[in-house]
């Protein structure tokens, strides 16, 4: 995702309560994005990455290409299997 300053606020509160706060704020914030650009029930998102503010999502190549046109999206990419 592209930068996001209250992302940015949130990280840096060290608390156990500012790092729940983070996982509540950027699970939604995926959510709301994918609820947005892609349609219901065509998507499975397995997980919000915190370090990253980024999300794993099962999705076809087409809904890729179209999560990639997303506004705040930076980067798409393929999920690579390790040998």
């Amino acid at each position: 995702m592209n930068y996001d300053p209250e992302y940015q606020r949130l990280r840096a509160d060290r608390t156990r309560q500012g790092a729940d706060e983070l996982d509540l704020y950027l699970s939604k914030k995926h959510d709301e994005l994918l609820a947005s650009t892609l349609e219901p029930g065509s998507y499975r998102k397995t997980l919000s990455l915190v370090i990253v503010d980024g999300f794993a999502v099962e999705i076809t190549e087409d809904q890729a290409n179209v999560l990639r046109s997303a506004k705040g999206v930076r980067v798409v990419e393929k999920n690579q299997e390790l040998p």
